[in-house]
């Protein structure tokens, strides 16, 4: 390490280190079982039944409603109280999950709403079912319209997932707080923590660019 590098945060970086694995995982998990839940909302969102159109509106208001805090609060906190027993870890994947679906889903509502309706209309008439015309037509047409906000909305999550931290589970937030309580030397040790949530930030946003450009030069042959 260079000279001008802290001892402490040489002495830190394998904790923090562990603490950015965690961090990538909770934010890609969350983001896997986001898209899949998004894909359903927005189905409900985009339908023609009330009840299902309400559902899904309500979901997405209530979600995007209640700051991520209080809801990882709620989930750890309260799920015990009606007997529903699951790990501090499972919680949080799963609150950041169903949190940035509400997000999600109106993001791909808007790329539904851009796909040509005869298309649909073409895919019906060669015979393919409901599930078929959402999975290999829609969905990824809606994706690369709506690439660039699912992108932000991923950088959004690696930021929000610091907040796991407040329920007691280990990520680059957690592992820089136990650091810098140890050695009582936050400064460094912080200012390393953003310097680690930058880099992972930075890595999805070019290699989302990437994807984009690709998706751009598929969607022109």
């Amino acid at each position: 390490m260079p000279d001008f590098v802290p001892p402490i945060v040489v002495e830190a970086l394998p904790v923090l280190i562990r603490g950015a694995e965690a961090t990538i995982f909770y934010a890609a998990g969350s983001v896997a079982i986001g898209f899949v839940i998004a894909v359903g909302v927005c189905a409900m969102r985009l339908s023609k039944s009330p009840l299902l159109f309400a559902a899904g509106t309500f979901y997405v208001s209530l979600l995007r409603g209640i700051p991520l805090l209080v809801q990882l609060l709620i989930s750890y906190y309260c799920l015990p109280l009606v007997g529903v027993n699951i790990s501090p870890m499972l919680s949080a994947l799963l609150t950041l999950a169903v949190c940035t679906a509400a997000y999600m889903a109106e993001i791909l509502r808007g790329g539904f709403l851009g796909i040509s309706p005869g298309q649909v209309e073409a895919a019906q008439m060669a015979g393919l079912r409901g599930w078929q015309i959402l999975l290999y037509i829609e969905v990824p047409q809606a994706v690369r319209l709506t690439l660039p906000s699912l992108l932000n909305e991923v950088v959004n999550m690696v930021k929000a997932s610091s907040l796991i931290s407040v329920v007691g589970v280990l990520d680059l937030t957690r592992a820089a707080q136990n650091v810098a309580s140890s050695t009582y030397q936050p400064l460094p040790v912080y200012l390393m923590a953003g310097a680690m949530y930058f880099v992972i930030t930075f890595s999805v946003a070019r290699l989302g660019g990437v994807l984009e450009r690709r998706l751009s030069l598929q969607g022109r042959r």
